[in-house]
């Protein structure tokens, strides 16, 4: 496959016809921008938000917890700084963060049940949006500590897809993608372990990005999952997920990861160049065999032909990943372990988890050592495909698909085992890990649907540091692609 120039516009196909979806709500920078213009007030956009996400509750059930007074109290505050003449990057703007992120006041419950103690203080990242303006209305669902490509539990039931209420919008940071892909919010805060934006980014139609290691800090689970997991945004546009970055993005004092700073919103802006792109559907080493469904496959080579066609050279190519899963399985099990013993009554949680619980007290201590030590030889490896690295061939992007299945049924994964769980997963989501294990960047984007109208994705995949080049070619794809037009048809009833 090589660059073209064709004058007929293709790309990847819109969902079928269907219901009309709700009328658009306003993205992420036309809310900062109506507000800074006077168009808006942020009672009034947090008010709405409010409103969706109480009419949705029943049928998406995106949302663990509100802010509902708070909330309103904040924005009250924000429209008085706008007619101040106050301005800040998200001043009044409401968003979303994940259950798995502190905010002051409110426990963190990451997907579990029980009674847990209230934050006493907000994460870094949330410091860091409430100095950019923003106004936090709640925090989101995520499966049990991350672990599963689902959004389901005992503890709040069952996050459901906008797009298909009967399937599941993916995990863990499903109800963020979910409130995002709906309208409730225009963006949303994830994070990501393996996969865990870029997921269920790709299965509600979004863009998600998982930044560099350090990005966006983790604080104050500093270094979480072993270094696997980053926090990251999901909006419908790049140049929103773009603006949710740079608010959150910077280091707390006590990170140890500290990349130097990018502008994704300058790089939403500017055109990528012509860049050498490799297409590579083939998964890295599993214990499944499990071949990527057709549908994915024709969406992700549509979209490697749309890059062709903007003057990219693309062509067949994949990485030498090596057996890096015997680094991620280490670093994953250790991390779910560290955070469920800190649970107040295990008995509640998923036996699943609790399987993980054992296993990663097993591989911790030398093991993950060892696993994180093989991180050096990993980068050198991997990196010599970038241009970044001498003797290697030379690419700039990798795409690959995110999934390799359309989202499932919600229930899919009921009453499965720990093991069969895992495989099920892997079998679905062999493709996003591996950077988690490397702490390199990606960005997901909507790569268009199949012929039941379920959202698939594809990664733009880089060496270190570099979202600056992701982005700029996210948003080229973007204004080519237009997917931003497509809208769930939520509300719908489930299958």
């Amino acid at each position: 496959m090589s660059s073209a120039d064709p004058t007929e516009r293709t790309g990847p196909p819109g969902p079928p016809p269907g219901p009309p979806g709700p009328s658009p709500q306003p993205g992420l920078v036309d809310c900062a921008r109506q507000l800074a213009e006077g168009r808006a007030t942020s009672t009034g956009l947090v008010a709405a938000a409010l409103a969706r996400i109480e009419a949705s509750r029943h049928v998406l059930n995106a949302f663990r917890q509100l802010r509902s007074e708070a909330a309103l109290a904040e924005a009250a505050e924000a429209d008085r700084r706008l007619e101040a003449g106050e301005r800040l990057p998200l001043l009044g703007v409401p968003v979303a963060v994940k259950d798995d992120t502190d905010v002051a006041g409110m426990p963190t419950y990451f997907g579990c049940d029980g009674v847990l103690p209230p934050a006493a203080a907000d994460s870094e990242a949330v410091r860091r949006l409430r100095a950019a303006g923003a106004v936090v209305v709640g925090k989101t669902n995520s499966c049990e500590l991350g672990q599963w490509a689902f959004t389901e539990g005992p503890a709040f039931g069952a996050t459901r897809n906008p797009w298909s209420t009967a399937h599941t919008p993916g995990g863990s940071s499903g109800g963020s993608a979910a409130a995002v892909a709906a309208g409730l919010v225009p963006a949303a805060l994830g994070s990501d372990g393996a996969g865990s934006i870029r997921i269920p980014a790709a299965w509600t139609h979004l863009v998600g990005i998982k930044p560099q290691r350090g990005r966006i800090s983790v604080h104050p689970r500093t270094d979480a999952f072993q270094g696997l997991t980053v926090n990251g945004p999901l909006a419908r546009t790049v140049a929103d997920a773009a603006l949710l970055l740079d608010s959150a993005a910077g280091p707390h004092p006590g990170d140890p990861h500290r990349p130097p700073a990018v502008d994704a919103s300058a790089a939403a802006r500017r055109d990528p160049g012509r860049l050498r792109i490799a297409l590579s559907v083939r998964p890295p080493l599993t214990l499944t065999r499990n071949a990527p469904h057709p549908e994915v496959v024709r969406a992700v080579t549509t979209l490697a032909e749309a890059l062709a066609r903007l003057g990219h050279d693309v062509e067949e190519a994949r990485p030498r990943y090596g057996l890096i899963g015997l680094s991620f399985v280490p670093r994953a099990t250790a991390g779910i372990a560290e955070l469920a013993a800190l649970h107040p009554e295990p008995g509640l949680l998923d036996p699943r988890t609790r399987s993980a619980l054992r296993t990663g007290t097993r591989l911790g201590g030398r093991v993950v050592r060892a696993a994180r030590a093989r991180e050096v030889r990993q980068h050198a490896r991997i990196g010599t495909f970038f241009r970044t690295a001498p003797g290697g061939p030379g690419y700039d992007v990798l795409l690959t698909p995110t999934t390799a299945a359309p989202p499932p049924r919600v229930g899919a994964f009921d009453h499965l085992s720990a093991w069969r769980t895992d495989l099920a997963m892997t079998a679905a989501c062999p493709y996003a890990w591996p950077w988690n294990v490397l702490g390199w960047p990606g960005v997901n984007v909507p790569a268009g649907f199949t012929h039941d109208g379920l959202p698939l994705g594809a990664q733009l995949l880089g060496p270190s540091r570099s979202e600056a080049r992701l982005i700029s070619l996210a948003a080229q794809l973007e204004a080519d692609l237009r997917w931003y037009e497509h809208r769930p048809p939520f509300p719908a009833a489930a299958d």
